[in-house]
């Protein structure tokens, strides 16, 4: 199995190697399986994979690694994930369910639930309803940003609510009543409480670019305190998509291993959540 870190510099940072492809194998795979059944495949996605496939073969996208995991070539990506983001991630496996799901998604018949590590500590919860649009001033194209009014954006909203805070951190659970683009990013970042490790809505945008340009470095990992967006999705909801079940992912070690060493949460603690 190829790998796109080099040796660990901390529990929860790793070194990026520029230029290298990130795959899985079928081992690694199969520990990521949620749930199996004669419509749907549930899988645990780590933070370092995208969902969608890649022109780097099946192993280097979740698609493309369940498909040949499961020799299903029609198995149906619904509900995806962004590539830094970990979590339940659901696939149809024929074309009925397919279609259910996806109209569920259209109009939201599902419910999902997100872990976010944010930067300081949120006294209470709180619903951020700001709008959201593009950031045309923005050097990174993909950015998003608050806007002044559902006029030039769309209308959003996002809930936060603590469930542990320590050592200038809090591990929030994270629902949304909309789906925009990066919306609990954008949310987390006009909060004043950004989403540690976020390349994007961090402390500096630049460090995307310098991301893209030169790899992970030590000096990213001072100032975003973790590799990835320290976002999960722990819970997708489909009973009202027709499915009848509830799905849990449980919180990945790298988030777990920063929960333990710089909120001084124990691994009890995280599996409550």
């Amino acid at each position: 199995m190829s790998t796109d870190y080099d040796k660990p510099i901390g529990p929860w940072v790793r070194i990026f190697k520029p230029g290298t492809v990130h795959k899985i194998d079928a081992a690694e795979l199969a520990r990521w399986v949620l749930h199996v059944d004669k419509r749907v495949i549930v899988i645990n996605k780590s933070g370092e994979l995208p969902c969608h496939p890649s022109k780097d073969g099946p192993w280097s996208s979740l698609a493309g690694a369940v498909r040949e995991y499961f020799g299903e070539a029609a198995a149906h990506l619904v509900f995806r994930l962004d590539r830094e983001t970990s979590g339940a991630v659901v696939f149809a496996r024929d074309p009925a369910t397919a279609r259910k799901l996806q109209m569920a998604a259209q109009e939201r018949r599902y419910g999902k639930t997100y872990l976010a590590i944010l930067t300081g500590e949120l006294a209470e919860a709180v619903v951020v309803d700001q709008p959201i649009g593009d950031d045309h001033d923005s050097a990174v194209a993909i950015k998003s940003k608050v806007v002044a009014s559902a006029a030039k954006g769309q209308t959003a909203a996002t809930r936060f609510e603590p469930v542990a805070r320590g050592g200038g951190f809090t591990l929030a659970r994270v629902t949304t009543e909309t789906g925009r683009k990066h919306q609990i990013r954008v949310h987390a970042q006009w909060l004043g409480h950004w989403l540690v490790g976020d390349k994007i809505y961090g402390p500096d945008a630049q460090l995307f670019l310098d991301f893209v340009e030169h790899g992970w470095t030590a000096g990213m990992a001072e100032r975003l305190f973790l590799r990835r967006q320290a976002l999960h999705c722990s819970e997708i909801d489909l009973r009202q998509a027709g499915v009848e079940q509830v799905f849990r992912a449980p919180l990945p070690e790298d988030l777990r291993a920063f929960c333990r060493e710089r909120m001084g949460l124990s691994d009890e603690d995280c599996a409550r959540f």
